[in-house]
């Protein structure tokens, strides 16, 4: 894809991204929010939060499947913008919904399981945004930044979770969510399987060579094979029999 393509379809995503929040302010204005607003925009909040998770989650699967590139330009994008989208959730949540209630909130934490998920997740996702720039990736290092944004896996099952918690009975979105999260980890797992598969098939290869050469040379293959029988040599006895000769058809011709 070109610069100007990159460039476009990145465009497009911050469009795609700010347009939940965008329709929030309006219906806000036009008093669009429903009966319980508050419960309304958290709600809503949540839902985009988990989408475009899942969304930042299927760009590496995308490549896997298909092999296009262009999917992980967008990922941290998308990434940044989840995490915009669940702070903004829990903001409701503590402003709008307690008011700062510490003591409320506490008791929310421990008495509702949902909740206590939902904010392991956010607390998850506060150092994969910290590090989501290139600068941190070169100072942690590329392994241990690897390493440290496979947590991303484990945020997602913890909001699919909150969410299946949360939804009341009748409700089928969560189990959606967790199906196509199932399927983006069922991807992953197989592509891992797949070049752990590789690796011990080139550990294995010498080996193949080896035999091989022992079918097409059984002398040169055991040799090599078996350290005994490559030390193993004509008598010694038997080169002094052709040097002898060899001297003495000499001597005869001069």
């Amino acid at each position: 894809m070109s610069r100007r393509g990159r460039i476009l379809l990145k465009a497009a995503v911050w469009g795609a991204c700010l347009f939940p929040v965008a329709l929030l302010l309006y219906q806000f204005q036009t008093d669009g929010l429903g009966a319980n607003p508050i419960d309304y925009v958290t709600r809503t909040l949540g839902r985009w939060t988990i989408r475009i998770l899942l969304a930042s989650l299927s760009m590496t699967p995308l490549r896997l499947l298909f092999g296009i590139s262009w999917p992980m330009s967008l990922r941290r994008l998308l990434g940044l913008f989840a995490f915009f989208y669940v702070c903004l959730h829990f903001a409701v949540w503590i402003v709008v919904d307690h008011f700062f209630d510490w003591e409320e909130m506490l008791a929310d934490i421990v008495k509702r399981p949902y909740i206590t998920v939902g904010l392991l997740a956010l607390t998850l996702l506060v150092p994969l945004a910290a590090t989501s720039t290139a600068r941190m990736v070169k100072r942690l290092g590329g392994a241990n930044w690897r390493r440290l944004h496979r947590l991303v896996y484990v945020v997602g099952v913890l909001a699919v979770l909150h969410y299946l918690w949360l939804a009341k009975v009748g409700v089928n979105d969560p189990y959606v969510y967790a199906g196509v999260l199932a399927i983006l980890l069922g991807i992953r797992l197989w592509d891992w399987a797949r070049r752990a598969a590789r690796k011990r098939g080139l550990r294995a290869t010498p080996w193949k060579g080896i035999g091989t050469i022992a079918r097409s040379h059984p002398a040169a293959g055991a040799e090599r094979s078996s350290p005994i029988l490559s030390e193993t040599r004509p008598p010694v006895a038997h080169w002094p029999h052709h040097s002898s000769a060899l001297s003495s058809h000499d001597s005869t011709n001069v």
